[in-house]
């Protein structure tokens, strides 16, 4: 039998594949995921309305797929919801005695203990990533159905008893090997070769001495840190961006290629650039400059956190007004920065490294500097206002304890 590609979001008609979670062979039970797709930032798995047996996959990773064109061909299985050939184990029924079991993310006990179990796509993309055996859940939905409220006392706890995942491994690549552009990375290369061609950049490099800062923050880490909060330099940063946007309205703006217009925003959404092993997200913190530093850095850890998960929200990602991006937690001083096209800024911390440096008195102190790389659209923000940007920012960061203030100045 045929099964055409369901509608998968309004106004959606066609979307790019982007794995297959099933292959020829396979028994798969209502539910279960068939195969992952995207549309533009977004990604989401395709459940199968059927149980049965797949025939046929149609479609290769990063082909377009048109709603309502068949994608998959199957045999149905002789009674509903059966796995055929599958162990009687991976059945849901008896569930009752079965304690819950956590494997490691991405285990093939996961993949195959989960098939017999009736649960949604976003129920089993959550237990996948940690590594949650569903086979082993008892689902309180209707016909034994796990729902989500099952599955969250099953996620690990963050008091520290148990153990933390693992960041993120990232694919470096493998030599001799040829990788189409397919999916997320291929819309950020479409991005970026748009903002490089539309937009005439210029990079703005200014040295900024974080000594107060790194006093400040070690200060507050370890308190904050009780109470469940992650303190970052970046809630810091992106606090003083929010007010010096303010004092320079010019560079929070957005341009608009067709009409040659600049809007200037009086809202203050930065956006933050996340790494992620599926590529670059940059979620946006709206409303920065309303929220004091804890409240960025729970926002911040929100919206990273969900990047990486994979579960970022479509209002997550949009309606940015300048852009920060941080490349000293992996290493590097200077950076020239693609602007985050329709933006007409963006700014790159580099890493805090301990110099010898001299001060007023031409006494030499240690101090910690970091370089502040700024890359502006030159059509809209000339040299010199760009600077006066840089030079707003840098004041507010080398005076950390006035960003703490209700009002800051």
């Amino acid at each position: 039998m045929d099964f055409p590609l369901p509608p998968v979001g309004e106004g959606l008609f066609e979307v790019e594949l982007l794995r297959w979670l099933v292959k020829p062979g396979d028994a798969v039970a209502r539910g279960e995921s068939l195969l992952e797709v995207m549309s533009d930032k977004a990604t989401m798995e395709v459940p199968s309305p059927f149980a049965g047996t797949v025939t046929e996959t149609l479609g290769k990773p990063g082909e377009k797929l048109k709603v309502a064109a068949v994608v998959l061909r199957y045999q149905t299985a002789g009674e509903p919801g059966a796995l055929t050939g599958e162990p009687e184990a991976l059945a849901t029924g008896g569930l009752e005695a079965q304690t819950p079991v956590a494997y490691a993310p991405g285990s093939p006990v996961v993949a195959a203990l989960a098939k017999g179990v009736a649960a949604a796509p976003s129920i089993r993309l959550l237990a996948r990533k940690l590594g949650i055996d569903l086979a082993a859940v008892r689902g309180s939905g209707p016909g034994g159905r796990v729902l989500i409220g099952d599955v969250m006392p099953l996620i690990p706890s963050r008091n520290g008893d148990a153990p933390k995942a693992a960041p993120p491994a990232f694919d470096f690549g493998t030599p001799g090997t040829r990788v189409k552009l397919t999916g997320l990375r291929r819309k950020i290369a479409e991005q970026m070769v748009a903002s490089a061609r539309a937009i005439p950049h210029y990079t703005y490099v200014d040295e900024c001495d974080f000594t107060e800062l790194v006093r400040l923050r070690a200060q507050l880490k370890d308190p904050l840190a009780k109470l469940g909060v992650k303190l970052t330099y970046l809630p810091f940063v992106l606090k003083a961006v929010a007010l010096a946007l303010k004092e320079v309205p010019i560079v929070n703006a957005t341009h608009d290629d067709a009409t040659g217009e600049t809007t200037l925003h009086d809202r203050y959404h930065v956006g933050v650039a996340v790494a992620a092993p599926a590529g670059l997200f940059v979620p946006v913190v709206k409303d920065a400059d309303r929220r004091d530093v804890v409240g960025l850095a729970r926002e911040i850890e929100r919206l990273s956190g969900d990047v990486r998960a994979g579960k970022s929200k479509p209002d997550d990602l949009k309606g940015g007004t300048f852009t920060v991006t941080s490349i000293g937690s992996v290493g590097g001083l200077i950076a020239t920065p693609i602007i985050n096209r329709p933006e007409v800024g963006i700014l790159a911390v580099g890493k805090i490294v301990r110099r010898p440096v001299y001060d007023d008195a031409g006494t030499v102190r240690p101090a910690d500097l970091a370089y502040l790389s700024f890359s502006f659209d030159h059509r809209v923000i000339d040299g010199a206002v760009g600077a006066s940007f840089g030079n707003a920012l840098i004041r507010r960061l080398q005076a950390p304890a006035t960003l703490l203030l209700p009002d800051s100045p």
